[in-house]
């Protein structure tokens, strides 16, 4: 059996304790009320999960202008903030720690979704070759107008007031969603980001709205308890540079030095990463000063030997932690794992939800 043990040693992300390197993705699951508010079912799914060292809350929108799917949770009202706190004081009764995903999906939407019917938002008018998820089932995303400087004045209030909510409901902290061709994402690479003015053109402005957000939400949240999500691959939702390493180095240097919780890099999505891909993540890998969390396609064997080669503080795991509420114990213990239902990943009840079991308590 493959010796994962180092996956259980403690470690410290910021001003975060950590008591293991197995840590729980971001999950879309779709099952929140269309208003935003997560359903009370969500308190035992979560806590069902509460053994990870890190749980990712699912990507949660900054405002009702950030929502690209449906039935996606939000964190930006006072009824956002009730329906979280019981599912935050669920995961802490039960011994675990919770993050808020702070999200804005941009040009990632639906008119049928925003308010009044409004278009998307974006760094540029440049419509995704992409889908998302509406009450008709999968559609083509919507064409996006260029947000202007006020409408980038007010999306940086959304963030900080969603950290805001995040904090009074209760959660440890927050990751800033940039990643995943998302609003943040959409501004840093340059196929999606055409402006002339100060968020345009060279990388230091791409960065631009990325760096006033996490710095919106550092002003809420001590930066050790800021996380922020990148994709440098941009292997989702029509993204594309044309220097990914020359964008994404200036990027995790932009982020060193601040002292935040962690830098979390999805090394697969889509497809499987090349040889030539995963030689420019170990590359980028040293640029970044903090604790930094490996994301794609992992299990045991392949997790514990990238930390115990440095090439990650902690593995994040997505799909094995929707049928594995246990999947910590599971791995340390080389047991096999429940398979997933994809039918279940999206929408519905308990079933697929909060139904895997965990190992006997006799394993």
């Amino acid at each position: 059996m493959t010796d994962t043990s180092i996956l259980y040693q403690p470690l410290r992300a910021g001003a975060l304790e950590l008591p293991n390197r197995v840590l729980m993705a971001p999950l879309t699951r779709n099952r929140a009320e269309p208003d935003g508010r997560p359903k009370p079912l969500s308190a035992t799914y979560y806590r069902q999960r509460a053994s990870a060292g890190l749980i990712v809350s699912e990507a949660t929108q900054v405002s009702a202008m950030g929502k690209g799917y449906i039935d996606t949770p939000g964190i930006y009202t006072r009824d956002h903030v009730e329906a979280w706190k019981p599912i935050v004081e669920a995961v802490h009764a039960a011994g675990g720690r919770i993050v808020c995903q702070l999200w804005h999906v941009g040009r990632i939407s639906h008119v049928s979704l925003l308010p009044d019917g409004a278009q998307p938002v974006s760094a540029s008018a440049i419509r995704a070759d992409a889908m998302t998820f509406t009450r008709e089932g999968f559609s083509a995303t919507s064409e996006p107008v260029a947000l202007d400087a006020d409408g980038i004045a007010r999306t940086l209030d959304e963030f900080e007031n969603a950290a805001g909510c995040a904090k009074e409901a209760g959660f440890d902290g927050v990751e800033v969603h940039g990643a995943n061709g998302y609003l943040l994402d959409q501004f840093i690479q340059d196929g999606s980001n055409r402006r002339d003015d100060d968020y345009g053109g060279p990388v230091e402005n791409r960065l631009r709205l990325l760096r006033e957000a996490i710095e919106r939400a550092c002003a809420v949240f001590e930066p050790g308890r800021v996380g922020v999500r990148l994709s440098p691959l941009g292997q989702a939702n029509d993204m594309r540079d044309s220097d990914p390493e020359g964008t994404f180095s200036a990027a995790y240097r932009m982020l060193s030095g601040r002292g935040l919780a962690y830098l979390h890099v999805i090394g697969q999505f889509v497809k499987e990463s090349s040889a030539d891909e995963r030689a420019l993540l170990n590359r980028l890998r040293p640029l970044f000063d903090g604790a930094y969390i490996g994301n794609g396609s992992y299990d045991g064997a392949s997790a514990a030997a990238d930390v115990s080669k440095g090439v990650a503080d902690a593995i994040s795991f997505g799909r094995p932690f929707i049928s594995n509420p246990d999947l910590p114990e599971r791995l340390r213990i080389g047991a096999s794992l429940n398979e997933p239902d994809q039918s279940t990943f999206y929408g519905g009840g308990a079933e697929g939800f909060t139904d895997y079991q965990p190992l006997p308590f006799d394993h």
